[in-house]
């Protein structure tokens, strides 16, 4: 999410109507004898009609069957609606947990889980409502991928402190003014009750998973990676016996990531991807349940040309450094892969599913600073700098003509066009930008690499 900052009705943090509402239509409400003290209004909750379609439940089909049974379908359906509310408003203010497609529908099945056990204890005091498991799974992911303690407890109080307003909000609208004082010091008083039961099982499950798997081989291994990457000194033997892994000689780095793919598929295709390059050792990191960072040790020099790549999972894609040598190699071409992941995220329709970081070193370089980056294509390509299908195809024929030493025949033949057809768009390149392609050519042959890889990332919005 980004620019204006935007909220749902749903978690009641600066209203958006078109998301989730409330109303107090009879339709489907229950209308058992409630528990004495219970906020019955509870009951009455549900999405707005005409609002945008609803969201899967993210539980299992039993925690709905059973919420359903105690609280009606409509307060579920809120719920649903709001806890997918929340999951994109904790990411937003906590970037570290998100990570793609999969993180997030885990942290969604935890705030959907949250938020029906707030409305039971709401409904019905008397119940001794245990947390439910599902809204600690979050805890183990995030203890995996080594994100902290702090940071999860302030996506909770962030959390927390929507679900009272969207609740208020939604008890101002379905309960008779002169019961709402009592209903809201209810809320205040159930959710600040629930916070605190719940952040204590969510610190006590983060530091059993988190102890469980420092004390794991794979965390052994992790360690020692990230004590490498980090430039730590390491003894290279020692550290080689404990990744399984030599340190010396050729080292290819890879990192993988997808959004829905499963683990084991995603680790599996990295591998084969190294084994294609002729390597004597394969190493493969799971950090967390969507990304994967691997190595090969190659048994020779690397191919002079391409190797074949294997059918990868359509849901993964694959970053790849460049083959350096040694211990400084294994840190050194693991960040040529970063770089290249880093293209790749920027502008994931241009670079295809596996991203090389020699095809890509000058635009990962530059983007290190993006809105510098930009400021730069702007001002050396001026109009050509509009992303549209017009100007694409100018500077896709200046690009060549410059990198062949302006050879209106080369071009031809590289666009499958008439020599003519490559003159007059050299022509109409330098008539947009304003001066000959020679007065600046280092600076006008960057800018047009940094188009031609990153895309819309550095240009601006155009049409036609």
């Amino acid at each position: 999410m980004t620019g204006t900052r935007r909220r749902s009705a749903a978690t009641g943090a600066e209203p958006q109507s078109k998301d989730c509402s409330y109303h107090d239509g009879t339709d489907g409400a229950m209308t058992a004898h409630h528990p004495p003290g219970c906020s019955d209004w509870i009951y009455r909750l549900a999405p707005r009609p005409g609002a945008q379609a609803p969201h899967t439940p993210a539980s299992s089909a039993r925690s709905i069957a059973e919420a359903a049974s105690r609280l009606n379908s409509g307060p579920v359906a809120w719920a649903v609606q709001a806890g997918a509310d929340l999951a994109c408003l904790i990411i937003e203010e906590v970037p570290e947990l998100g990570g793609g497609r999969k993180p997030f529908e885990t942290l969604r099945v935890a705030t959907e889980a949250a938020i029906l056990h707030a409305l039971l204890l709401l409904a019905d005091p008397s119940v001794d409502q245990p947390v439910p498991e599902d809204s600690l799974l979050g805890d183990r992911e995030f203890a995996r991928r080594r994100i902290a303690l702090d940071k999860m407890l302030r996506g909770c109080r962030i959390a927390h402190a929507a679900l009272t307003r969207a609740l208020m909000a939604a008890c101002r609208d379905l309960v008779r003014p002169e019961e709402l004082a009592e209903q809201l010091l209810r809320i205040t008083e159930t959710l600040f009750g629930h916070m605190d039961v719940f952040s204590s099982y969510m610190t006590a499950e983060y530091l059993v998973e988190h102890d469980r798997w420092t004390t794991s081989g794979a965390a052994a291994r992790e360690e020692t990676v990230r004590r490498i990457l980090a430039g730590q000194p390491v003894e290279q033997e020692r550290a080689g016996q404990v990744l399984n892994h030599p340190l010396d000689g050729p080292q290819l780095a890879v990192i993988a990531w997808c959004d829905t793919a499963r683990a084991e598929a995603m680790q599996a295709a990295t591998a084969e991807l190294i084994r294609r390059h002729d390597s004597s050792s394969t190493l493969v990191v799971p950090i967390g349940e969507t990304a994967v960072w691997a190595w090969g040790r190659l048994r020779g020099a690397p191919p002079a040309s391409r190797v074949s790549e294997p059918t990868f999972p359509t849901d993964v894609r694959f970053a790849r450094g460049s083959v350096r040598d040694g211990l400084s190699g294994f840190r050194q071409s693991h960040e040529d892969a970063q770089h290249a992941a880093r293209v790749g995220q920027l502008n994931p329709h241009g670079t295809g599913r596996l991203v090389d970081h020699r095809d890509v070193a000058l635009a990962a370089l530059l983007s290190t600073d993006m809105p510098a980056l930009r400021r730069f294509v702007s001002d050396e390509l001026g109009a050509l700098a509009t992303d549209s299908p017009w100007t694409e195809q100018l500077r896709e024929t200046v690009r060549l003509y410059l990198r062949s030493e302006r050879s209106l025949m080369t071009v031809a033949a590289q666009l499958h066009v008439a020599r003519n057809s490559v003159t007059y768009r050299v022509k109409r390149a330098r008539e947009v930008l304003g001066h000959d392609l020679a007065a600046r050519l280092p600076e006008t042959m960057t800018a047009l690499e940094a188009a031609r890889v990153l895309g819309s990332a550095v240009l601006r919005r155009g049409s036609g």
